[in-house]
């Protein structure tokens, strides 16, 4: 699977950071907007309501999440999306996800249940949502000593479930956390909207961050021989 990796984290795959340079906060490039939902509505990677208001608190589902991964990765411009639709019972053409959740599906960014149900309005949890989030970003092959090392420093690392481990490390690595005051990275809750801006704001900063890949001048033509 493809993995839209920057070139700070292909050398995260070979060499472990250390928790203290990874968790340096970073500051917004210029232009930027400093909070993260502002952040996020201006790069319209997610919208307010109707009524002009964002809700943090409000509980993110699934559906929600696949929408805002096409929007991030550009999921629809892979490969896999030009395969034949699939037939998810809970999803019909006229739900306003649907194709969204085709492309999630279809690019194994998400997965569906038995019965090739989807539960569009399930609620996320954190573990869920991250998870998901560094599947599409690439989850980083970490030896099991190093993501434990890496989840070792937050209080409630050990509820952090199994199949997730790796892929929460991987979101720590890259600085894309956000915890509670006692530096809980609370996987067991529900993710809010407030959290995935969050995400997705520390996500839009380094983009900002990546050097440009500089032109090579074109090399005129040679004079021809007389």
């Amino acid at each position: 699977m493809r993995r839209f990796l920057s070139t700070l984290s292909l050398v995260a795959l070979v060499q472990y950071i250390p928790l203290s340079v990874q968790a340096q906060v970073v500051k917004p490039a210029s232009g930027m907007p400093s909070d993260p939902i502002q952040q996020v509505v201006a790069a319209k990677l997610m919208t307010n309501s109707p009524d002009g208001n964002f809700y943090p608190e409000r509980m993110l589902n699934r559906a929600e999440l696949a929408s805002i991964m096409v929007k991030v990765f550009k999921l629809d411009k892979r490969q896999a999306v030009s395969q034949e639709n699939l037939v998810i019972p809970d999803v019909p053409a006229s739900h306003w996800a649907f194709k969204d959740i085709q492309t999630v599906l279809k690019t194994d960014i998400m997965k569906g249940y038995r019965g090739n149900l989807f539960f569009p309005n399930q609620r996320v949890t954190r573990a869920e949502g991250l998870a998901i989030f560094a599947q599409a970003y690439g989850v980083f092959q970490f030896a099991d000593d190093t993501v434990n090392e890496t989840l070792a420093p937050y209080p409630d690392a050990a509820s952090v479930p199994n199949w997730a481990r790796k892929a929460i490390a991987t979101v720590i690595a890259e600085g894309f956390i956000n915890t509670d005051a006692q530096n809980n990275i609370s996987p067991l809750r529900p993710m809010t909207r407030g959290d995935m801006a969050y995400v997705l704001s520390k996500y839009l900063q380094r983009q900002q961050q990546l050097p440009e890949t500089p032109e090579v001048p074109s090399v005129p033509d040679s004079p021809e021989s007389p």
